[in-house]
């Protein structure tokens, strides 16, 4: 495995993951056209304007040539009033072949750490109610609830718990 920055020539592949891993753990939940209309942010053009963006930072996993994962951290998005600097970890995505492999634990190593230098005292996520397993890694790391926001997929709307990290108290899991 290689865990890299991702750059602007990564785009592509980027939104790929992004619909594969997305559709791969939650298609399954929603009608197609809801997930056809979520989906369709996942452009090439939206991934390469995020990744000549300085204010987002993308770490990409790759296994024999292959994207694997990815997170990207970004200003902050969700309706939430932050007690201070903060960042937002916008996606967060192992594909289900490299789940257990390590890999997720290198990546929120990396989150964590990005986040602190680039002065954020706090890292906010969303995360769906029901994703028991990413929502008990996020609780290893000492992610704390703060609150619900709907997360839209298409007309749908999902209830996401909103978590917060305090930086200072940060762990690498």
């Amino acid at each position: 495995m290689k865990m890299r920055d991702a750059g602007p020539d990564d785009a592509a592949r980027l939104a790929a993951l992004g619909r594969q891993s997305f559709t791969e753990t939650f298609g399954h939940l929603y009608r197609p056209d809801d997930l056809a209309a979520f989906l369709a942010h996942h452009t090439d053009e939206r991934w390469a304007e995020e990744l000549a963006d300085p204010a987002y930072a993308v770490r990409i996993v790759e296994a024999e040539g292959e994207a694997i994962a990815y997170a990207k951290i970004g200003p902050r998005s969700l309706p939430f009033e932050p007690r201070g600097p903060s960042i937002e970890l916008r996606q967060f995505y192992v594909l289900a072949p490299w789940h257990g492999s390590g890999i997720a634990a290198k990546l929120m190593a990396w989150v964590i750490a990005e986040a602190k230098a680039r002065g954020a005292q706090d890292l906010y996520l969303s995360v769906f109610i029901d994703n028991h397993r990413a929502r008990r890694f996020y609780a290893r790391y000492g992610f704390e609830y703060v609150g619900d926001y709907d997360f839209m997929v298409g007309n749908h709307a999902d209830v996401d718990h909103v978590m917060r990290l305090s930086l200072e108290d940060a762990h690498a899991g």
